[in-house]
């Protein structure tokens, strides 16, 4: 029996040992093969077209599948030489560049957005979603706050598994490819049925927001897509609908 018991134990550490790379990859913003392959997964259940040169990128603005992308207060675009994205991808960087200018008081700068095959960069990797308008890159400021503020932001996004981000050393940017449907559901489910959102304060606690909503704090963290109990100022939190 003794033995057993060892054996079982001894199964159960190599299965942890095994798990421990791919959760750690999992909470990083290290591009991986297998971020490219969730990404090309989307498109594909999106059903997505690669486009192919401008005119292709020009037929689709037409029929209103791709959406102009023109700056606004909070963000601006610089180098981006066909400002047009899906839908879904314009909603996520107004939502995400209202947060971020409010914590950390400067715009986002978007540096790539929809890009045919046609104008493909050299260092660009052959399975890049680009050329579906589902993917932007954005500038990585000079500020480590922002950073962080930014970084933290992804990893809880990805968590709740409606994009993919990485952080490319060359030149050094975020790549993201947002996923439409996940994406519009997130933040439908944000805006209706949930309580509303409030934005974090210097000084809260998941704890302390819990308490003042009266809400569970499980509950916090699953409508969020928390892995954790971290969370940072300026940062956008969902409250559970009460029974």
């Amino acid at each position: 029996m003794q033995r057993s018991r060892r054996s079982i134990l001894t199964l159960l550490l190599l299965l942890a040992a095994s798990l421990l790379p791919l959760l750690t990859q999992a909470q990083s913003l290290k591009p991986s093969r297998n971020s490219l392959n969730r990404q090309n997964l989307q498109a594909r259940q999106h059903d997505f077209t690669f486009l192919k040169n401008p005119a292709h990128v020009a037929r689709f603005v037409d029929r209103g599948w791709l959406v102009p992308v023109p700056g606004n207060a909070h963000y601006s675009l610089d180098g981006v030489s066909f400002p047009f994205a899906r839908p879904e991808v314009r909603l996520f960087i107004e939502r995400l560049s209202r947060q971020y200018r409010s914590a950390c008081g400067e715009k986002l700068v978007v540096t790539s957005l929809t890009r045919p095959r046609s104008h493909t960069p050299w260092n660009s990797s052959i399975h890049s979603v680009h050329p579906t308008g589902m993917a932007l890159d954005l500038r990585r400021s000079r500020r480590s706050s922002c950073r962080n503020w930014l970084e933290k932001t992804l990893l809880s996004l990805e968590g709740s598994r409606v994009l993919e981000a990485s952080r490319e050393r060359f030149p050094p940017h975020y790549h993201l490819a947002v996923f439409p449907k996940p994406y519009r559901r997130y933040v439908e489910r944000l805006k209706s049925g949930r309580g509303g959102e409030i934005r974090v304060a210097s000084g809260d606690t998941l704890w302390s927001i819990a308490r003042r909503h009266r809400v569970e704090i499980d509950a916090l963290r699953q409508v969020n897509g928390l892995s954790s109990n971290r969370i940072y100022p300026g940062q956008t939190l969902a409250l559970p609908v009460e029974d």
